[in-house]
């Protein structure tokens, strides 16, 4: 298939495009930058210069493509408070790709996250219902679940659309996400920490393995399908932890909650929260067998804290 992947130079883009390469189909990268495009021209992929801004070659990229993948997201706004407004890019990109690729049979799978359900383990079957009204005020869950069930209801429009759902940790030598954010909090603060007793749960998966779903999504997964990247369904925050004071001696200890925003700044509510996830229903509609090194492994092997 010839595959248009936005986000395709990103941390999840970046393992996706060799993936889809090395399955044999043919990929077109959008680039907003000359890093970008070289780095997508290395990679052996064909390039498209533009932002999620540019609806219209958005449009034509899509039309001109056999399916699509799409991850690119505005995270540098998002990140400095403006959720709502990239959540409303994200929500009008996928509303002109769905557009290009409607009555085609075509597929299209997009970038989402994996809910937090207090007190269980979510599944796929958890999460479309989003809150309009927080999705309104920019709540960031329910502005990408919004967005989500946006493409899933591509399906009756013949777009075989699906979502890939990540979990809040995908991990790998070069990652940039939460855990190197806690890394260098307990860094600064001289203490490795956790939120009142450490035991809400994140799910995992290493990067390359979420890749291969993506491009199982794009092959074979039926249309208005919903998909689980998580190999590991919950690491209890209060282990994680541990393993990054180990790795840089320093001490373990509680932090309260009502001193978790002063500790750990944006990074408080995430930690806190129960991201526990299941891909029972995931791998056993794709037949996805996730087999790189697990979250602890991956930190044990050191590269986290160079």
């Amino acid at each position: 298939m010839r595959v248009f992947v936005t986000g395709a130079s990103g941390w999840i883009g970046s393992a996706v495009v060799p993936e889809l390469i090395g399955a044999g189909h043919q990929v077109v990268g959008l680039a907003r930058s000359d890093a970008s495009a070289d780095a997508l021209t290395a990679a052996g992929a064909e390039v498209v210069r533009g932002t999620l801004d540019d609806l219209d070659v958005l449009r034509r990229a899509a039309a001109d493509s056999d399916g699509v993948v799409h991850l690119a997201f505005k995270h540098d706004i998002a990140f400095s408070g403006d959720f709502k407004g990239a959540g409303e890019a994200d929500r009008r990109a996928v509303e002109v790709i769905g557009e290009a690729l409607a009555g085609s049979g075509r597929p299209f799978t997009i970038a989402s996250g994996t809910p937090s359900i207090p007190g269980r383990v979510a599944t796929e079957r958890d999460g479309h219902d989003p809150d309009p009204a927080a999705a309104a005020r920019g709540d960031a869950q329910h502005v990408r679940a919004a967005t989500a069930e946006l493409t899933l209801s591509l399906a009756a429009r013949q777009v075989r659309s699906s979502v890939v759902r990540l979990a809040p940790t995908n991990h790998g030598e070069g990652d940039n996400g939460f855990v190197p954010a806690l890394i260098g909090i307990a860094r600064a603060k001289g203490v490795s920490g956790y939120i009142g007793d450490g035991a809400n749960r994140w799910s995992a998966a290493h990067r390359l393995d979420s890749a291969r779903l993506f491009r199982l999504a794009l092959e074979n997964a039926p249309a208005g399908s919903t998909l689980h990247a998580v190999a590991e369904e919950g690491l209890p925050v209060r282990d994680l932890a541990e393993v990054i004071g180990r790795q840089l001696g320093l001490p373990v200890e509680s932090v309260a909650a009502a001193d978790a925003d002063a500790h750990f700044s944006w990074l408080a509510g995430p930690l806190a929260a129960n991201r526990a996830a299941s891909s029972v229903l995931t791998r056993e509609l794709l037949g996805w067998r996730p087999d790189r090194p697990g979250l602890v492994e991956d930190l044990e092997q050191g590269h986290y804290f160079k």
